[in-house]
């Protein structure tokens, strides 16, 4: 059995460390972290899992973002403990977090990640929205939470200020 609950600053850490063990040493040096800096994460929209034991199993956060003006939830990252990882936790916390962010009132988010993964979830490729680079245009993916959200919305993707 698992508990979902939102990210607090208690797990922050604990949270970091799991992002660390799944990621390369250096993530922070992607590009999408620059679209972080200085931000604060959307606080509704982190969620951690943790097994019968306590023990984090799991974890997604979101970010704001501008698409030419336009805002939209940046997801990630998300990560699923080594012990845990197929048995469909990551699918869990993406459909859960998509959900309440549309009923939050968010009309899109988007991610950098492989769109045959993805693409289960409803996201696709988001043609004409610039990640900074050295983001690969073809892994730019974008998810209408409302029907349209992403109609007419192009450019470079900007930190929330």
């Amino acid at each position: 059995m698992f508990e979902l609950t939102p990210e607090t600053a208690d797990d922050w850490w604990e949270v970091e460390a799991l992002f660390d063990l799944c990621f390369a040493p250096g993530r922070e040096a992607l590009s999408s972290y620059r679209l972080r800096e200085g931000v604060s994460p959307v606080a509704d929209l982190c969620l951690v899992v943790r097994d019968q034991e306590g023990i984090l199993a799991a974890a997604i956060r979101f970010w704001p973002v501008r698409v030419d003006g336009a805002e939209a939830l940046l997801l990630g990252p998300i990560a699923v403990h080594p012990t845990h990882q197929g048995e469909g936790l990551g699918g869990f916390l993406i459909l859960e977090s998509l959900d309440r962010a549309r009923d939050l009132g968010w009309t899109r988010a988007l991610l950098v990640g492989d769109e045959p993964y993805y693409g289960r979830f409803g996201f696709h490729r988001l043609d004409g929205v610039e990640m900074p680079p050295p983001t690969n245009p073809a892994r730019v993916l974008g998810h209408a939470l409302r029907p349209g959200a992403w109609e007419g919305v192009r450019g470079p993707v900007t930190r929330f200020a």
